[in-house]
């Protein structure tokens, strides 16, 4: 029905852009319909790409306003300056092993399924009736004091240098390597209570008092705990993943405990001490890549490859002194089939090609 009351205009108010509004802004990518942050190393993003690149804000890429907060003495976010080491972008590295949450849970469980099942089946043949007494020994005193070192480094090392690199994609490796550190650790002292109770007057405890008193672990205490020392997260995970590793993870893992444990009767440790060593060698994967990616970098490059040369002949001597203090344990044991002198130059071997793929030279402490 018509009528002539007039229709009272509503009052909206007008949009007005200011540029301040989602979508707004022009950047590289503006036009793409990949939907990414970042280019693929391939032709797709992998699901590890997807989940870690940038999941960390830095200012010099999405962060425009800056850090959100800071701490109590002005240092903000992730600052660069936490380590020596300097890189053109950060945010070019990528872990080899692709490492990422799901990757942690998955692979960890399989390997403790994996040590469970060798540890309750040499249980059940009865495997540990027949050790030899004196790996029995080695093993209450010098195999399990290996946790002290696993656990300090993971715990007190890896943990914190973890939080303090500048990119998420550094962060997950050194967090893996954490995870693997402490589940070796706990790996070792399940499987120590496993022969405290298999194996009569087997002393498991002894390697608490072994860890921390005797002379022939001392040097290698003293490594770890100056690594805990150490406030630049590059020198800490360089100076573990590169020196640590070959000249006294290996040595000790492989060198000794991997060669010996079955000519004494002890088919179930090396399935141990392999799972641990083949931790250390898919984190080193990780670590060699970071700091060829470092050593490479066009502009600073030249810089990087001095500090990690002045790193590697730091750590070296203090390693190849505690690898040479180790020596009196590979004279404990019955069969006596491989010479401490072989393992340590096999050692030396292995650090010498990881530097080479690094781009460093061979120090003088190593090489002697």
């Amino acid at each position: 029905m018509a009528t002539d009351t007039p229709v009272k205009e509503r009052s909206v108010p007008k949009p007005v852009f200011t540029d301040a509004e989602a979508g707004a802004k022009e950047f590289p990518s503006s036009n793409s319909r990949s939907y990414n942050y970042f280019t693929p190393r391939k032709r797709r993003a992998t699901v590890y790409e997807d989940v870690t690149v940038d999941v960390q804000p830095d200012p010099a890429r999405h962060l425009t306003q800056g850090w959100v907060y800071a701490f109590a003495n002005g240092d903000a976010g992730y600052p660069e300056k936490w380590t020596e080491l300097k890189s053109s972008n950060w945010h070019e590295f990528l872990d080899p092993n692709e490492e990422w949450e799901q990757t942690i849970y998955r692979n960890n469980a399989a390997v403790v399924r994996q040590i469970s099942q060798n540890i309750e089946h040499g249980r059940t043949a009865h495997v540990f009736d027949s050790l030899d007494p004196a790996w029995v020994k080695v093993l209450e005193r010098h195999v399990f004091a290996w946790a002290h070192a696993e656990h300090g480094i993971g715990m007190h090392v890896y943990t914190p240098a973890q939080r303090d690199a500048p990119t998420n994609m550094i962060n997950n490796a050194m967090a893996v390597g954490a995870a693997h550190k402490l589940r070796f650790a706990q790996d070792l002292i399940l499987y120590n209570l496993t022969l405290s109770d298999e194996v009569d007057g087997f002393d498991g405890s002894l390697h608490r008092k072994t860890w921390q008193e005797d002379p022939i672990w001392q040097p290698t205490r003293e490594f770890v705990e100056r690594l805990t020392g150490s406030r630049d997260w590059g020198e800490q995970w360089f100076a573990t993943s590169i020196v640590f590793e070959p000249l006294l993870g290996e040595l000790f893992r492989s060198g000794f405990v991997m060669q010996v444990a079955a000519l004494h009767g002890d088919f179930v440790t090396p399935t141990v001490m392999g799972a641990g060593e083949s931790d250390a060698a898919r984190d080193q994967r990780g670590a060699r890549s970071l700091y060829r990616m470092l050593a490479d970098d066009d502009v600073h490059g030249e810089e990087n490859r001095e500090l990690m040369q002045g790193w590697l002949a730091k750590w070296s001597e203090a390693a190849v002194a505690a690898a040479r203090q180790l020596q009196p344990i590979w004279s404990q044991i019955s069969e006596k089939v491989v010479r401490f002198e072989d393992s340590l130059e096999h050692s030396r071997g292995r650090l010498e090609s990881l530097v080479g793929d690094i781009g460093l030279k061979t120090p003088k402490e190593v090489k002697s």
